[in-house]
């Protein structure tokens, strides 16, 4: 994954439409959460380091969350670490599963870059763990995805809206 998140040109866009995301980094950070202890996020400041570099450059981090509330207790984590990478300059939103099917967006978790590419991300179904990457072809689905991605912006909520209103 690593050289698509560096060789785009203007915009980066996410769909997470998973609950719960089981990666090796952060983990430790996602247990002091669980257990109310603090965090210094010193394994996240590579990729705020990157988020700032290419906000600087003028490329556009976006992301929607679409999630299930109650929040899991990975999304809840993954809202507090959201913050940093807000700060940063990625675009995080928030959209909830009910509304998402109620306006009939229904994405692969995937990475959209430059509005040309689509690259669907597949998880074991088991633990929730990444296990690949393919690049989608079909302009049909791309275009769908495209879609998609307006519609759920406009009816997203940003990181902060959305934590408020969960209060």
């Amino acid at each position: 994954m690593g050289g698509l998140l560096d060789n785009f040109q203007r915009t980066a866009f996410r769909f997470e439409i998973r609950d719960r995301y089981n990666s090796e980094v952060g983990r430790e950070a996602f247990r002091k959460f669980l257990a109310g202890e603090p965090d210094d996020y010193v394994w996240h400041r590579p990729w705020l380091d990157k988020l700032r570099r290419d906000h600087q450059q003028g490329k556009r981090w976006q992301r929607v969350r679409i999630v299930s509330v109650p929040l899991s207790d990975w999304m809840r984590y993954g809202t507090e670490v959201a913050r940093l990478n807000v700060l940063a300059g990625e675009d995080i939103r928030y959209l909830r599963r009910q509304v998402a099917g109620g306006l009939g967006i229904a994405p692969y978790d995937a990475w959209l870059f430059d509005s040309t590419r689509l690259v669907q991300l597949h998880f074991d179904k088991s633990d929730d763990t990444f296990c690949g990457a393919e690049t989608i072809a079909d302009p049909a689905v791309v275009t769908r995805h495209l879609l998609w991605r307006e519609l759920a912006w406009r009816h997203a909520q940003t990181r902060d809206e959305f934590v408020a209103a969960l209060r």
